[in-house]
Parts: structure tokens; C-alpha cells; sequence
């Protein structure tokens, strides 16, 4: 097997680690479809023998044993429905883990929410729980029950698969009307809910200047669209629905027809005429109760390929040999990156070097890409060519557990979490308080956070909602540089900062420097650049001067020569 076809299973391997409950709720489907025989057994019994012989007795014990049999059945009913509801905990516990961590990694979705690919997995999840997984079990039935109907009469059992061949028919019919609207739908709300939660994300510039008509307009034409195809999709499954419905009951009861003429012909019994009329009700059940819950089917299977598409992009590597802690040299060589579906790079031919204990700033116009660069540096983008080597390793290929504890990250788009300000800090490990205290301290933050209602047991609520742009920025500068690590990348560190925040953001880049840390720096800040040791100027991708501060700093504000400007005197 290839190891592209061995990613895309790997979510069929987890679905099969769970096969012991499957197989458990095959075997009570086994026992629950025997004792449906008890019902047509009863009235074969009853036509054919408690009637001509007359014997109360035996109606009695015959009755006695039918109403037994269907306790039995509905005890195993809802035995059946207990073992695949665990049956979902489980899969949930083995795989649910494994899907957020990969959604993490798929940082550039291509269209869509990504919490969307999490619902995804619940609605396949939920479905192992509902109606639709019932008749699944059942089907296979089907032929045994229209093999006992030609056991009674090879015409009955003739007529039997003919209705079952018809209904099946009809359910592939089903299929091949309802499933594109039914895509359709799907992709349009998984555009619609990518658009919702953006707007949601901006509701203050929304507010602000007045844009909620136009907003709406445009968030109805997805949401819309997703209705419209969504009633198309409901109206034919109706449709569809009550044609099988009307198809089951007329076969029934033309059952009963047929078996009335085989035995005015004396071709048979009349408890048979009526078993196979509960037989061949009990074969086409599964059948309708699918067509009934096609949607449901039809979405779990969407839900289930695009979960399975996921984690086999996003495969867990392999542990391997956990490096020792870096020194924090950091070497980028050729770095060049494209986004996906465009031609024109981001990067281009990006290289540099700094060594252990060096403040590299990074300097440049707006679209240079210098957030492009600040997200390779720490490996959560991958090059298209080229690499970030930390210590000789590259970044992109070092397992995020182990590289995560030596890295310092603060994007420019800050995010706290919804929990407590001290849980942010340690980024949720069994952090000890004096490290959480010093982490604070270095980034100036500790006295401000002691000021809050439950000091570090303050929840900040969700995206840090209770604090101000200046307090999420200190606090996750505090976040960055918790548990010493060997390299800190700031992103436009200081865009909400006051001038004492400035001046303590400056504090934390000497004291990184004097423990040896390697810092990188995003910023147009004087303040800021003031404490670099090396600047790096990025023009349109591209490495435009590198070097020493002040030789660096110098070329820029070298006054052009009156030779050089064009149109100048001689």
C-alpha cells in the first residue's frame, strides 16, 4: 500500500479500532430479526392449526410465547441502541483528538469555516447514533426474509423479490435526484458560515460605520442559496418518500391478493397468505426507513470524506528522536513561498543568519511579506522552496510538541482563549506559579494583572473580550516568552501600546538578550528597533539590506546624492 493510500485510511483504521461495538450491535440485529419471525410464525400457527383444530391451549401458549418473544425483541431493541450510542463516545474519544489537531495544522483552508470540519465530524458521529444506522443493520435481512416467503410459496416469494428489486430502484432513483441539491446546499452553507463567523469577528467595524444592510444583503445571497437548494433537496425526498411509502403498502396488501388466489386454489395455506404479508412488510422496512433518513445518510457520507480527506493531509508524524534544546541559531536559506492557487510569490530567495543571544528587527513596507516570513520562522507555514533551520534543523519538519517548548511566538493578530489570564500565560500546561509570575513580570504585565478582579484567576472571556488591545498584547507577550524559550518571534509587538508599554516591551527584549534568547523583531517602533543588534529591510519579498543596525539604519537615511535624482541640475 502506498503511503498516500495509507494516510487516506487512517481514518478507516480508527473507525475499525471500534469494530468490537459494531460487531456487538450486528449480533443483537441478528437476535432482534429472528424474533420478527415470531409474528408471521404466530399467525401461520393460528390460521393453519388453532383454527382447524380448534384448541384453546395451544392459542393460549402460542400467544403467551409471541408476546415473550417481542419483550425479547424490544429489550434488544434498546440494548442495540445503547451499544452504538458508547459506540459513538468511542469513536468520539479515539478520533475527535486527532481532527482538532489536524484542523489546527490546516491553517489555509481553502474556502469554509474551519470549525465547520468539526461539525463534520459530529454529524457523521451522531449518525452511527440514529435511525438511519438501524435500517443499516436490518438490510442485509432483507433476502433471508423474501427466502422464507419462497419457502411458503415459490409465487409469494417471486412476487417478494420483485417489490424488493422495484423498491431498491426507487431508492437509487432517490439518490441520483436528491444528491446535488443536496451538495449544492452543502457547499453554500460552508460559504455561508465562513462569511458568519468573519462577521462576527468585526462586528465593531460593522457597527461603526453602518454596515449591517449591506452586510446582510451579502451574508443572505449564500444563505439563501443554501434554502433554496436545501427545499429542492426536502421536496423531491418527500416526494420520493410517499412514493415508496405508497409502493410498501400497495405490495402488502397485493401480497395478500396473491395469496388469497393461491388459496381459493388450493395452493396454499391461508396463515401463509398473511405470514408472507408480514414477511415481505418486515424485508421492505429498511429499504423505506433509508430513503427516510437519506439526507442524514447523504451527509454523514460528506461529512465522513471530508474529515477523511483532512487527516490524510494532515497525517501524525512519527515519533522520532526528541532534539536537545536549541542555542537559537537561526538560518534562512532561499526561503521562497507562494499561497496556494497563486503564481505570484510572497518570499523570494529569502537568506539570512543570526546567532544565539542576537535581536534581529525586520523593517519594510506594508505587503513585503514580513508576516509571511514571521510565520515560517516558527514553522507553522511551509516553504514552497528553501528553509528555516533552527540549530541546523528545519522548523517546518521539527514536531510542533517538541519545537513548541522552545519558541516564543506573538502574532500581529493577537487571540487569548477563553480561560483564565494564568492559563493563557502557560498555554494551558501544569505551569508553576513562579514561572507564570516571572513570564508576566518580563513582559511588564504582572502589576496590571493583579489589579483584575481575581488577579491571574481572571477568565479574560473569549479572544480576551474583558481586556483592552494594550492588555492582550502584554499578556500575550507574557504568553511568548514563558518557559525560557531559545527563540521569540514578535509580530508588530508594540502596534497597541502606550509609551510605558513601549519602554517595557524594550525591558523584556535586553533581559531576553541577556539570558541568551534569539529575538526576532516586526516592528516600526524607534523604540523598539532602538534595542536590535541586526536590521533586515524586506521589499516586495525580497532581501533588500541586511546587516548591523546602525550600518543598516545609516544606508536608509543617506541623503541621495543631487547626481542621482532625475532631472537634476549638473
Amino acid at each position: 500500500m502506498s503511503s498516500v493510500s495509507k494516510r487516506a485510511s487512517q481514518f478507516g483504521q480508527r473507525l475499525r479500532e471500534s469494530k468490537g461495538h459494531f460487531v456487538t450491535a450486528a449480533i443483537f440485529s441478528l437476535a432482534i430479526n429472528l424474533l420478527y419471525l415470531a409474528g408471521p410464525l404466530y399467525m401461520l400457527q393460528v390460521y393453519d392449526r388453532v383454527i382447524s383444530s380448534a384448541s384453546e391451549i395451544t392459542l393460549l401458549m402460542l400467544t403467551i410465547a409471541l408476546l415473550l418473544g417481542f419483550t425479547a425483541l424490544a429489550g434488544l431493541d434498546a440494548v442495540r441502541a445503547r451499544v452504538l450510542t458508547r459506540t459513538s463516545v468511542a469513536i468520539d474519544q479515539k478520533i475527535a483528538p486527532r481532527v482538532m489537531t489536524a484542523i489546527i495544522a490546516h491553517s489555509a483552508p481553502a474556502g469554509g469555516a474551519r470549525s465547520q470540519l468539526l461539525r463534520d465530524f459530529d454529524s457523521f458521529r451522531q449518525f452511527v447514533t440514529g435511525t438511519g444506522i438501524h435500517a443499516i443493520f436490518d438490510l442485509p435481512w432483507t433476502p433471508i426474509y423474501i427466502a422464507v416467503i419462497f419457502g411458503l410459496h415459490p409465487s409469494l416469494g417471486a412476487f417478494a423479490l420483485a417489490c424488493s428489486l422495484i423498491l431498491v430502484a426507487t431508492a437509487v432513483l432517490n439518490e441520483w435526484i436528491v444528491k446535488p441539491p443536496l451538495a449544492e446546499a452543502s457547499e453554500a452553507a460552508s460559504r455561508s458560515y465562513s462569511f458568519t463567523e468573519m462577521s462576527l469577528r468585526n462586528t465593531e467595524v460593522v457597527r461603526a460605520m453602518g454596515m449591517t444592510a449591506g452586510l446582510l444583503q451579502r451574508w443572505s445571497r449564500d444563505r439563501n442559496r443554501m434554502l433554496a437548494r436545501q427545499v429542492t433537496a426536502s421536496d423531491r425526498a418527500a416526494t420520493m418518500q410517499s412514493l415508496i411509502r405508497f409502493l410498501r403498502l400497495s405490495m402488502q396488501s397485493l401480497i395478500l391478493g396473491l395469496g388469497a388466489y393461491l388459496v381459493i386454489e388450493r395452493l396454499t395455506t391461508a396463515g401463509a397468505m398473511f405470514a408472507a404479508s408480514l414477511l415481505l412488510g418486515r424485508a421492505l422496512q429498511p429499504v423505506e426507513q433509508i430513503v427516510a433518513s437519506w439526507r442524514s445518510l447523504v451527509s454523514a457520507r460528506g461529512a465522513y470524506l471530508r474529515v477523511r480527506d483532512l487527516l490524510s493531509v494532515h497525517a501524525p508524524r512519527q515519533a522520532g528522536l526528541t532534539l536537545p534544546r536549541p542555542e537559537g541559531r537561526v538560518s534562512v536559506e532561499s526561503l521562497s513561498f507562494a499561497a496556494p492557487g497563486s503564481s505570484r510569490p510572497i518570499l523570494r530567495g529569502v537568506s539570512f543568519q543570526i546567532e544565539p543571544g542576537e535581536v534581529l528587527g525586520i523593517i519594510g513596507p506594508s505587503g513585503a511579506g514580513k508576516s509571511t516570513l514571521a510565520r515560517h520562522l516558527v514553522g507553522v507555514q511551509a516553504p514552497s522552496a528553501g528553509a528555516v533551520r533552527l540549530d541546523g534543523s528545519d522548523v517546518s519538519t521539527w514536531i510542533h510538541s517538541s519545537l513548541g517548548l522552545h519558541l516564543g511566538y506573538l502574532p500581529q493578530d493577537i487571540e487569548l482563549f477563553a480561560d483564565t489570564v494564568a492559563a493563557n500565560i502557560c498555554r494551558f500546561n501544569a505551569g508553576k506559579a513562579q514561572d507564570i509570575i516571572l513570564a508576566a513580570r518580563m513582559a511588564g504585565v504582572h502589576e496590571m494583572i493583579v489589579r483584575l478582579a481575581r488577579g491571574y484567576d481572571t477568565d479574560v472571556g473569549e479572544g480576551g473580550a474583558i481586556l483592552s488591545g494594550g492588555y492582550r498584547q502584554r499578556i500575550g507577550l507574557a504568553r511568548a516568552v514563558y518557559g525560557h524559550p531559545s527563540l521569540v518571534v514578535l509580530d508588530e509587538p508594540s502596534s497597541n501600546l502606550d509609551a510605558e508599554g513601549d519602554a517595557a516591551l524594550a525591558d523584556c527584549i535586553m533581559e531576553l538578550k541577556k539570558r541568551g534568547t534569539t529575538v526576532i523583531i516586526i516592528s516600526h517602533r524607534p523604540v523598539t528597533i532602538g534595542v536590535v543588534d541586526k536590521v533586515l529591510v524586506l521589499r516586495d519579498g525580497v532581501v533588500d539590506l541586511f546587516g548591523p543596525r546602525s550600518e543598516v539604519l545609516s544606508r536608509l537615511t543617506r541623503p541621495v546624492p543631487v547626481h542621482a535624482v532625475p532631472g537634476a541640475a549638473g
